[in-house]
């Protein structure tokens, strides 16, 4: 299903820290079935701030059994988004709000028995809280070990919540702090979630333990430190799963691309089942062609790290620039991302209906 925007009703906006809320979305019965939702997917959302079209992606904390549909959102400096609800959105506001997308996704399976292990940076808990609340809901023989990294224990989002959660399920969730500013009083629990502090907490915490599965959100820093310990320490790459809040490689200059071959396209674009014929070269990504064309495009980061502007390649190929978001198999099956894809063959036909 094509992603769409629809206008919701803010329900709550709840402070979480002092530099975080929530906000729940009241909505309606009957686009209820548009927004059913994975836990670890993401809601888009969309405002106008000071005359310009600002889009942030934000993963949904609550879990479909909640029948909510809550987000986080962490102030960050220079943030024209964040700081706008930080300090200004209000209970009653509207906001354009994209159905659910994402594929950090977990499936719960109720006669499962897996012994799950979560890592959280930051703001990085909204996913990694839905998936965990899914687990111990709707697999009641699977446990849970939770690292959770944060500054201090003040900015520990969801920590009221999360504490219930430990005391509700004692015997199948651990909850382990890690805190970059602070001290709990040991050295396994202070310093940065880096390579070496993952094999620290593996050693700790799991040393025989046979991890089902991995989940991780949080800075690309954080992810890939997790990736590479616990790859070497046995587990399957296939079975690593992570979520990027943003890529922490700079943007390609336009002399980095230029290997791409130059050709002059004529590049069609599926929407809805409406067709738009755009004349383009590789200067310009075919989301960005096709919006200056009048195509209103789903995209929501233009970086590569999100999967909204997600479209399949019918026909001639393109290539993406940077891709943190497809998976090996989604690429292989024609899939790009559209915010990073250039055409490379004088035609291009590209489907966000398949």
């Amino acid at each position: 299903m094509t992603p769409k925007f629809h206008t919701l009703k803010v329900k709550e906006v709840r402070r979480e820290t002092k530099d975080a809320v929530s906000i729940a979305f009241d909505v309606p019965e009957t686009l209820q079935a548009d927004y059913t939702f994975i836990p670890g997917q993401y809601l888009t959302l969309r405002t106008v701030i000071d005359g310009e079209d600002i889009r942030r992606s934000y993963s949904l904390c609550s879990a479909p059994f909640e029948n909510e549909w809550r987000v986080a959102v962490k102030q960050v400096e220079g943030g024209k988004f964040s700081t706008f609800v930080n300090t200004e959105l209000r209970a009653g506001d509207e906001l354009q709000v994209m159905t659910p997308m994402g594929n950090f996704q977990l499936k719960a399976n109720p006669i499962a028995q897996k012994s799950y292990v979560l890592f959280a940076g930051g703001s990085g808990v909204t996913p990694i809280l839905s998936i965990l609340k899914e687990i111990l809901t709707h697999e009641p023989l699977s446990d849970i070990t939770f690292f959770y990294g944060n500054r201090d224990f003040a900015s520990i989002i969801f920590r009221e919540e999360i504490e219930a959660l430990k005391n509700l399920y004692m015997t199948r969730l651990r909850v382990i702090h890690v805190l970059s500013l602070e001290s709990l009083g040991n050295k396994i629990q202070k310093g940065l979630m880096d390579r070496q502090k993952c094999e620290d907490l593996h050693n700790a915490f799991l040393k025989g333990w046979n991890i089902s599965e991995v989940y991780v959100c949080g800075p690309e820093v954080m992810m890939l430190a997790v990736k590479d310990s616990f790859e070497k320490l046995g587990v399957a790459k296939e079975n690593i799963f992570f979520e990027l809040f943003a890529a922490s490689t700079p943007p390609k200059k336009k002399e980095e691309t230029s290997n791409i071959p130059k050709v002059n396209a004529n590049v069609q674009v599926i929407l809805d089942g409406d067709t738009y014929d755009l004349a383009m070269d590789a200067s310009e990504t075919v989301l960005d062609a096709a919006y200056k064309a009048g195509a209103d495009l789903p995209f929501a980061c233009k970086g590569g790290v999100c999967c909204t502007c997600k479209a399949k390649v019918l026909e001639g190929e393109a290539r993406m620039d940077v891709n943190y978001a497809l998976e090996p198999d989604e690429v292989a099956a024609g899939y790009i991302l559209t915010c990073q894809a250039r055409p490379t063959t004088e035609k291009l036909v590209v489907s966000f209906d398949d």
